[in-house]
């Protein structure tokens, strides 16, 4: 295992006890519980937890924090409206940039998938990430599934994989699969001019949402009734909604970054937790 990957295993303990740092919060919102309480939900002292902080993520947990506030997401899907306003005017795309990466997006409908792609070779692997372990599937076309383990665990996300792709041959290929997870969650000089293809199928309309998310760029977050103004069909919020809930590509296409018009940020396919794990992650990146 490459040094890279190490500190990925190191990631991932780390974000098992931010995770449930920040389930406790979730529980006892209604107390506030104070720094020393929450470190202590994870077994550890105030001193030690804001270490696994600036470890994980470069600051403080009490900075962490501030960006997962109503105050904040508030503000922060006021902002994002206004700096995605020009970039929406210009049109949908089938690119977008995720930090240091481009990303490329092609669809398939599912007729074309019964007609063209039963069969499909899909090499997966799981591995360990900055939150928590995932489970990454290629094809010869690009990247067709990222989902993180949550549940009854390996098994559950394996089922999430079949489903989407029934009919399919897999194969575990941790060779091929490790190099395209550190080109996601690294941050090497040489990966940053290369594009990752995406390949998704679904409906027009979940496709077309899905275009939209990848045109979100970190640190905004949008509502889903913004993401339904913006295709045209203001009423649609709870269609979007549903969309959302099926993307089958964590990070990539960033679901995490549609939140509650309310500032609430509580659904998510892989975990509440995770959700605000990843958006304050991207805040400090950032902010």
């Amino acid at each position: 295992m490459g040094e890279q990957m190490q500190s990925y295993s190191q990631a991932a303990l780390d974000y098992q006890r931010i995770e449930t740092a920040i389930r406790f919060i979730e529980e006892n919102f209604k107390i506030q519980p104070r720094l020393e309480e929450i470190a202590a939900s994870v077994h550890l002292s105030r001193f030690h937890f804001d270490r696994l902080f600036k470890r994980w993520v470069g600051i403080s947990p009490i900075q962490f924090m501030h960006f997962l506030t109503l105050d904040y997401t508030k503000q922060k899907l006021a902002e994002s409206r206004s700096v995605l306003e020009a970039s929406w005017e210009a049109g949908l795309s089938g690119s977008g940039r995720l930090h240091d990466l481009f990303v490329n997006f092609e669809a398939m409908t599912p007729g074309e998938f019964k007609s063209r792609a039963a069969g499909l070779e899909i090499s997966y692997g799981f591995s360990d990430s900055p939150f928590g372990e995932c489970l990454l599937a290629i094809t010869d076309r690009g990247i067709c599934h990222l989902g993180f383990v949550v549940g009854t665990g390996k098994s559950e996300a394996m089922e999430d994989l079949y489903d989407t792709w029934p009919g399919a041959t897999f194969t575990e290929m941790q060779d091929r699969v490790r190099p395209v997870v550190e080109r996601i969650f690294g941050r090497d000089e040489k990966d940053k001019s290369e594009s990752l293809n995406l390949i998704v199928k679904g409906t027009n309309f979940q496709i077309n949402v899905w275009k939209a998310l990848i045109n979100i760029p970190e640190g905004c977050v949008l509502s889903y009734s913004d993401v339904a103004s913006r295709l045209g069909k203001e009423k649609a919020y709870r269609a979007v909604a549903n969309a959302v809930a099926m993307n089958p590509i964590a990070l990539l296409i960033p679901c995490h970054r549609v939140i509650a018009s309310t500032g609430g940020m509580h659904k998510y396919r892989w975990g509440s937790a995770r959700k605000k794990a990843l958006l304050g992650w991207e805040a400090a990146r950032t902010a």
